[in-house]
């Protein structure tokens, strides 16, 4: 089966070369978004046959390999930029495909600024949750392109930066790019731009203004805010970046963080490791705050935060961790641990610091090592080390045999 693809900016009357005239003009089956149809409907054959591209997407390539002739596809800008090309590509490996682009989005954007953009790095957040764009923040990129929908607005955006700290870039705004007649680009502060509306569609550019601060390895102890104040409630920095070298994250790709406090353990991975899918999970509502006020101190967005008791919650909906450090148990140390190990992916690994305080009564190492020989689990070497003047703390390591 062959389809092809033509790119179209938002113009109500694109230009196309001759050949692509031809095209339409012996063509019989069409396809498209319901703004693509508005645009070319005047240049389709009398007799044409048109199926819109709307969800679910099953639905429409059942109606594609229903049919004996090649689909002419319109799709926005360049098909194979987060285009339907794509699309075509993945449901339909087989298919011919033809394409005839044109600008896209973000390239008109640029066009309009005189901005160079080879160093753009490009973020889509049409129909897509936040993880790549705050990704993008996390790591300081300098310029980033963005493909909006109607829920990641321009203004829901600039809020979000604003809300995590990340002041320090303008936004510049494209409306129907490419319509001569609705066309606006516009260059806001984040402040201006989370108090704007804008029309659809639109995309945009944001650009650093100045440097930012470079990010910590290891924020020190004192600058979280912490749960009534208490020192001791939280896993002091050297001790922190040790349990995150021995849970390997660089090599993870989702992180659990049980009993997480402060969530002092989760951003410190959230900073250092912004690929993560991070779940943080803590027992006390009242640490809900506190942890929400540190991911904003530190500008770590999209940690996914569950209060509650852990062995209680329905883990069904969330992604299977292949990292997981138990930061509290509350006596319950083997229950946890057994739930965990239901859910951790094959390869993956679970971490606690055991600390060897003279008036604790039960023995948490005694405990990881029952637990581990119940659920078949195997250790490896603890590492062990004396803080100051603070009690020995053993940070202990299991895997899946």
């Amino acid at each position: 089966m062959k389809f092809i693809v033509i790119g179209i900016s938002d113009a109500p009357e694109p230009f196309f070369t001759p050949e692509i005239q031809e095209i339409i003009k012996n063509g019989q089956v069409f396809s498209g978004g319901k703004r693509h149809h508005e645009i070319v409907a005047p240049l389709l054959p009398t007799d044409a046959q048109w199926i819109d591209i709307i969800t679910p997407l099953d639905a429409v390539f059942e109606q594609y390999q229903s049919l004996t002739s090649d689909v002419i596809v319109f799709a926005s800008g360049d098909p194979l930029f987060f285009g339907f090309a794509n699309t075509i590509r993945r449901k339909m490996p087989e298919a011919e495909i033809m394409l005839y682009p044109t600008f896209n989005s973000l390239q008109l954007l640029a066009h309009r600024l005189v901005m160079p953009y080879h160093d753009m790095r490009i973020v889509s957040l049409t129909g897509r949750p936040w993880p790549e764009f705050d990704k993008a923040l996390i790591e300081r990129t300098t310029k980033i392109g963005i493909l909006t929908d109607k829920e990641h607005t321009p203004a829901a955006i600039a809020q979000r930066m604003i809300d995590y700290g990340y002041t320090n870039y303008q936004m510049h705004v494209g409306e129907h790019l490419g319509n001569p007649s609705l066309e606006c680009v516009t260059t806001l502060s984040l402040d201006e731009a989370s108090q704007r509306e804008f029309s659809h569609p639109n995309c945009l550019i944001i650009e650093q203004q100045g440097e930012m601060p470079t990010r910590l390895f290891g924020i020190p102890d004192a600058d979280f805010t912490l749960l009534d104040g208490r020192e001791k409630m939280i896993t002091k920095m050297p001790i922190r970046l040790l349990t995150l070298q021995a849970l390997e994250l660089r090599k993870k790709n989702v992180f659990w963080d049980i009993g997480f406090c402060t969530g002092s353990i989760s951003i410190e991975a959230r900073l250092q490791f912004p690929h993560l899918q991070i779940c943080a999970f803590e027992i006390r509502p009242e640490c809900e705050a506190i942890i929400q006020e540190n991911t904003r101190k530190f500008g770590t967005p999209g940690i996914d935060i569950h209060i509650g008791n852990f062995l209680e919650a329905d883990l069904s909906a969330l992604p299977r961790p292949d990292a997981v450090f138990i930061g509290g148990h509350g006596g319950h140390l083997k229950e946890i641990m057994a739930k965990v190990k239901t859910v951790l992916s094959d390869n993956g690994c679970i971490v606690m610091n055991s600390v060897k305080a003279p008036l604790v009564k039960t023995d948490s190492h005694q405990l990881w090592d029952e637990a581990c020989q119940e659920l078949n689990l195997m250790q490896t070497p603890p590492t062990k080390i004396i803080l100051n003047d603070n009690h020995p703390i053993e940070i202990l390591k299991a895997t899946l045999n």
